[in-house]
């Protein structure tokens, strides 16, 4: 039996486009038909159908082909997972056209950096997420005291209040 090349691409969100990760897993020498894609999905989970189809096509002699380490795994225990079920299986990683070695330290030690360098970036989006989030939620509270009604003390709720509330 032949060994085959099968493909993984991922991307997080419905905006992002996978025709740059499916390009180069061609120019890695991928068959289109043996690509496997998980669109809008983030790579914190693990559940996620196109990377249990791409794992379970793969069969022992086969190269797992990622275009970057980040679109397998954002996390060292999930990249490790997987690196280490491949491995277990007789199943080769490639990632960008390096295929990883396990029995290799240098390799390994290289692996191990490239996934914390994915979680890590994970970890920074998350964080620019919740301060985007946070500067939202504080621009729709003051867009809310600027709406403030007129105080008891005031029966018009005329002009005067009105630059009041204005100047908040």
């Amino acid at each position: 039996m032949t060994a085959l090349l099968i493909g993984y691409a991922r991307c997080s969100t419905d905006q992002q486009d996978l025709t740059a990760q499916r390009d180069g897993l061609a120019a890695l020498g991928v068959a289109a038909n043996r690509v496997y894609v998980d669109h809008g999905l983030t790579g914190t989970n693990r559940e996620r159908p196109g990377l249990r189809e791409a794992l379970a096509a793969c069969r022992e002699g086969d190269t797992l082909v990622v275009t970057k380490l980040d679109r397998l795994a954002r996390s060292l225990p999930d990249a490790r997972a997987i690196a280490d079920e491949l491995t277990v299986r007789q199943v080769r990683l490639n990632l960008g056209g390096s295929v990883y070695d396990p029995t290799d330290p240098v390799g390994r030690l290289l692996f191990n950096v490239l996934a914390m360098v994915a979680e890590f970036e994970s970890d920074l989006i998350r964080l620019r997420t919740r301060e985007d989030e946070g500067g939202q939620s504080q621009r729709a509270f003051a867009r809310q005291a600027a709406k403030v009604e007129p105080s008891a003390g005031s029966a018009s709720g005329g002009p005067a209040e009105r630059r009041r509330v204005q100047h908040r």
